[in-house]
């Protein structure tokens, strides 16, 4: 019996990763270069395909809770996520080239890992199999996981584009952070005549879409464009929200620096679907960007996942065959932090009922416990991409008051985290 993990984005690393270092024998498979997906545009293991922001390290925000347990029970990927950050206020963003690189690296020089470079389209369920195929699933490897799990939903995604810092008129913006918290983020703020040009030609402008495309968004990840149809102001309690600046800014744009030099930056919140001769156009419109050099430019793909709450058991097995897991989006969980998340459990798992231990399920004191309780036991018919969040604690937090409610499912995550690496 092999162990394998289909898929080398974030969640396969890890658990290429983690099953590796318990000394197991691990046939990693990834298809690129051999086979591109829509968005990928390097072979490397743990390319960032959005943004290169893994959300917020605060112990008070859901995701940041997310990583400091992950983190304890021995994360990879998010350790080399600290050691490639680039400076993002409260938010763990990293150089996107640097982390997948030294992801890379790691997994290329491990002796227990054996990377395969082919599509897989269909999977062996008599060997122990890792799922991490993510929201870009192949064509034929879904065919054939439909038929093993039923149907599976789908969103459409988008990304942000990416500038070269030297070709933007800096005189025209400034660093700074919200609230004055940073200097991390460059910001362009806008007059209500700036505005209003760049939303007019915003929404008039041409986009560039799937042959099935059916405007069916995750709404964390709309496109720019979409959230400007909605009204005027739209934008202004969004992405281009003045908030925590000068009173005197109609509307603030920010950049958010892409890698350890700070030679590129992201335009934060500017997912889109506009044709490539559009954004050049249109976001050159925004002060400062005039010459603007796109490194990148935005684009939309279509995002798989399935049913966790049919297929899944608590230890990410799937529940028809306990040999195959899935782990990362395909789960119907959503963002970095989560992935890398279920690709740690399932690792771990996947390790253990290799070596004929007891499989761990994460306790619900936990949120990485809660987030996976909920992909499993939700209800719903259609559940939507679920990232970790505070509302996922279970209804016994919620019956205490609110100024400590949250303050001691921490507690109580950061003792489970303690109990947890005794077992491992």
């Amino acid at each position: 019996m092999r162990v394998v993990v289909i898929g080398g984005g974030l969640a396969g690393s890890e658990a290429a990763l983690q099953i590796a270092e318990r000394g197991i024998d691990v046939y990693l498979y990834e298809m690129r270069p051999q086979k591109w997906t829509e968005a990928h545009r390097t072979p490397n293991f743990g390319e960032l395909v959005c943004s290169n922001s893994l959300g917020s390290v605060e112990l008070e925000d859901g995701r940041g809770l997310l990583k400091f347990e992950a983190l304890g029970l021995g994360s990879f990927l998010l350790r080399i996520a600290y050691d490639t950050r680039v400076p993002a206020g409260k938010a763990l963003a990293v150089d996107r080239s640097l982390f997948s690189e030294t992801i890379t690296k790691a997994i290329l020089e491990h002796p227990k890992i054996h990377v395969v470079r082919e599509e897989i389209t269909s999977i062996d369920t008599s060997d122990i199999v890792i799922l991490a195929t993510g929201p870009l699933t192949s064509e034929a490897l879904l065919r054939n996981l439909t038929q093993l799990f039923s149907d599976n939903l789908y969103f459409y995604d988008a990304i942000s584009p990416i500038v070269l810092k030297e070709s933007l008129d800096l005189s025209k913006m400034f660093f700074g952070g919200r609230y004055e918290q940073s200097d991390d983020y460059l910001n362009i703020p806008l007059t209500e005549e700036e505005y209003r040009l760049f939303y007019t030609e915003l929404i008039n402008a041409k986009t560039h879409t799937p042959h099935d495309f059916d405007r069916k968004f995750f709404e964390a990840c709309l496109p720019i464009e979409e959230i400007a149809r909605r009204g005027f102001d739209a934008l202004r309690y969004g992405p281009l929200t003045p908030k925590g600046f000068s009173s005197k800014y109609f509307a603030v744009v920010q950049l958010r620096r892409e890698d350890i030099h700070g030679n590129m930056f992201e335009l934060v919140g500017f997912q889109t679907s506009l044709t490539y001769p559009e954004q050049k156009r249109v976001f050159s419109l925004l002060p400062g960007l005039e010459n603007a050099e796109f490194v990148r430019y935005g684009s939309i793909h279509k995002n798989v996942y399935f049913r966790g709450n049919r297929i899944l058991l608590k230890t990410l097995q799937t529940r028809k065959f306990p040999n195959v897991f899935l782990a990362g989006q395909i789960t119907g969980s959503e963002g970095y932090s989560e992935a890398i998340s279920t690709g740690l459990v399932a690792g771990i798992n996947a390790a253990r009922l290799y070596m004929g231990k007891p499989l761990l399920e994460i306790p619900d004191t936990t949120m990485l416990g809660s987030l996976i309780r909920f992909l499993v036991e939700n209800d719903l018919e259609t559940p939507q991409p679920m990232r970790a969040n505070f509302g996922l604690m279970r209804k016994e937090y919620f019956e205490l008051p609110k100024s400590v409610r949250k303050k001691t499912f921490i507690e109580d995550s950061k003792k489970t985290v303690e109990k947890l690496k005794e077992m491992l």
